[in-house]
């Protein structure tokens, strides 16, 4: 087996279910991340005070504190990423997950494969490339953070100087939220009840379907998400 690199990837897997996590540690390390495990909230709060970790991939349904409720936490505190697991399919639990800020979900049985390339993915858009970047993509649109220029294929879509200052602001951060005042504080933004009829308008420009955003989205009480390709 050739060993870890250095700046390999940390991976905390919270599950009471000793199968899992054991499966999940094996498959991972062979994959090349470096993995810790806890069997509950409490444990994986005593594992996060003393290391550091890339993502956390996180039973819902565990004794005591539930994985939503950690997860809830964690994400009120930090923008650490993390894979839900789930045994259970609802929509609701599904749609509180992401208004919290969960990354992903996963549901049990789960393919280890799967998994694995959807914590690839989760790093790719948190990673990102150390300097700023030139374009961002999502879908069939591209952002020129430079030009400030947003197209469709070969056709130019027209930016406001306030929707063109949005977007040079989550190129910034690809991936993560940014929050509403921190979007305000430029002043060619506005208000933060102006940020969100801006928001608004932005998505009718980059979204399929604006009420049902898959790129721009809100963060509950945090402010607002940009994934990119």
């Amino acid at each position: 087996m050739e060993p870890l690199l250095d700046n390999a990837s940390h991976i905390l897997v919270v599950d009471d279910d000793q199968r899992i996590r054991d499966l999940l540690a094996r498959y991972l390390f062979e994959s090349g991340f470096r993995v810790s495990t806890a069997v509950d909230a409490s444990t994986a709060r005593a594992a996060m005070r003393g290391l550091e970790f890339d993502v956390i991939i996180l039973d819902v349904t565990m004794p005591g504190e539930s994985g939503l409720e950690l997860a809830r936490d964690l994400k009120s505190i930090s923008n650490i990423p993390i894979c839900m697991l789930t045994a259970r399919a609802e929509p609701e639990e599904r749609i509180e997950g992401l208004e919290i800020g969960v990354d992903d979900y996963v549901a049990k049985p789960f393919e280890p494969r799967e998994l694995l390339l959807r914590l690839q993915n989760i790093l790719k858009r948190r990673q990102g490339p150390s300097g700023p970047r030139d374009e961002i993509t999502m879908g069939d649109f591209t952002f020129h953070v430079g030009r400030g220029e947003l197209k469709r294929g070969e056709e130019s879509i027209k930016l406001t100087e306030r929707e063109r200052d949005l977007l040079r602001q989550f190129a910034q951060r690809p991936g993560m939220p940014v929050a509403r005042h921190e979007l305000a504080a430029d002043e060619s933004t506005g208000t933060e009840r102006a940020i969100d009829v801006q928001i608004n308008r932005l998505r009718r420009k980059i979204e399929t379907d604006p009420t049902n955003p898959v790129y721009l989205q809100t963060v509950r009480g945090k402010g607002y998400i940009l994934y990119t390709d």
